[in-house]
């Protein structure tokens, strides 16, 4: 196990591929390990059961710079980024604006903790994936001003939701 540990720590800063092959190999040599004892056999099957259930997420971390090892440490990063956004409004909870925004807040507030971004950095590069982002941002935005126009007047806003319907019904 403290080698299973050892190779994920990962000290050498080895590619996923190499680090998936270290370990593949110790778990090869942990499943033809006859000499173990009752209770150490039950846990070393355990262990390569929920490694097993783990594989397919277990090694983009060693590919791709920045992302969290652990689901610990990307906790860590949903938990700063609401520790700041309470002490940025003085609210308790979280905002609604970060509700609406938090995919783009969150790779913001990422990208921006190790990297200084000059205004030309900031032009988008992809205008479609841009205009695409912008969309599902104002889809939840919509969502969140229909929920605030219920909660403020039910009636008015059923009464809208009716005219609609009924504008529909006699188009077709």
């Amino acid at each position: 196990m403290h080698q299973a540990a050892h190779i994920l720590t990962n000290a050498d800063h080895l590619s996923s591929t190499q680090v998936r092959r270290q370990y593949e190999d110790l778990l090869a040599k942990m499943r033809s390990s006859d000499s173990l004892t009752a209770p150490l056999s039950q846990m070393t099957a355990t262990f390569l059961k929920v490694t097993e259930s783990y594989w397919s997420g277990l090694f983009h971390c060693y590919g791709v710079a920045d992302l969290p090892r652990t689901n610990n440490d990307l906790e860590h990063i949903f938990g700063s980024t609401r520790y700041h956004e309470r002490r940025a409004t003085g609210r308790k909870q979280a905002s609604p604006g970060l509700v609406v925004r938090g995919s783009v807040r969150l790779v913001a507030a990422l990208a921006t903790q190790n990297t200084y971004f000059g205004g030309s950095d900031l032009a988008p590069r992809n205008l479609a994936q841009w205009r695409t982002l912008r969309k599902q941002v104002e889809y939840r935005h919509e969502a969140r001003r229909e929920q605030h126009r219920f909660r403020k007047d039910p009636d008015r806003y059923l009464r809208a939701l009716e005219d609609q319907l009924s504008q529909r019904k006699m188009r077709s």
